[in-house]
């Protein structure tokens, strides 16, 4: 019988190492700040991200993309990384956690 990963595991180790990657003008991690729309991991450990940035212009448009598609391709049992940027829906304040508007002092 082959060795097996749980998908859904593996979708949480990959939470986690989004949470090590951070804004550089915002002191909160992109996942709790709202700019990580979705995590895909299929049987073959294909992984797709769909996110987005605060802003269509923000400074980090270029690199921070590439950091978030590096940072998961390094998780053993990873495959390939797929990363999509949207804007639609565009971020706003709304879609960031309790702990990051705690964090920022907006609550």
């Amino acid at each position: 019988m082959a060795e097996t990963i749980d998908t859904q595991e593996l979708g949480e180790k990959i939470v986690k190492v989004l949470k090590t990657i951070y804004d550089p003008e915002i002191p909160v991690d992109i996942y709790e700040l709202g700019l990580i729309y979705d995590v895909f991991v299929n049987e073959d450990y294909d992984v797709k991200i769909l996110m987005t940035l605060t802003t269509p212009n923000c400074p980090v448009a270029e690199t921070l993309p590439q950091e978030v598609e590096e940072k998961v391709k390094s998780l053993n049992k990873v495959n390939d990384v797929e990363l999509e940027l949207t804007f639609d829906p565009p971020w706003s304040q709304d879609l960031m956690s309790e702990e990051a508007k705690l964090e920022l002092g907006m609550l």
